[in-house]
């Protein structure tokens, strides 16, 4: 085994170990888990057996296997962008309605509040009102 093959292990490794820490962490969603797990396998599996690479480059009528390697990577990642992307315009929207309807629940609760302030202020006026000396 040469070394880049031990490094494609070694690195596909890493990446599963680092993964399952962070599920078991909950700092990763599975949701995404999922594909860079399919990351880490693919990388394994291409590095042990080169050939996978290869035949496919060859069933896909691409002339040097490596540019269909990047080809894919490059798609990979698009599809991670356009992902995220759809995922921060969608927490963007949530952030925004949440920060109006907190915005609507202040305005409530000071209306209430000030409501209250000036009906204990009109108790206080008629209770010295009625008072007799």
């Amino acid at each position: 085994m040469n070394a880049p093959n031990i490094l494609g292990i070694i690195g596909s490794v890493v990446i599963l170990v680092v993964l399952f820490e962070l599920l078991r962490r909950r700092h990763l969603r599975e949701k995404y888990a999922v594909l860079w797990a399919a990351v880490a396998f693919g990388v394994l599996v291409l590095t042990i057996a080169p050939w996978v690479l290869n035949t496919a480059a060859r069933l896909v009528g691409v002339d040097v296997p490596a540019n269909l390697l990047f080809f894919v990577a490059s798609m990979v990642l698009m599809v991670l962008t356009l992902q995220h992307s759809y995922e921060l315009g969608r927490l963007e929207d949530k952030t925004r309605t949440l920060a109006e309807e907190i915005a609507l629940l202040r305005l409530e609760q000071d209306s209430i509040r000030r409501a209250a302030d000036t009906g204990s202020q009109d108790d206080m006026s008629s209770t010295e009102g009625s008072e007799t000396p």
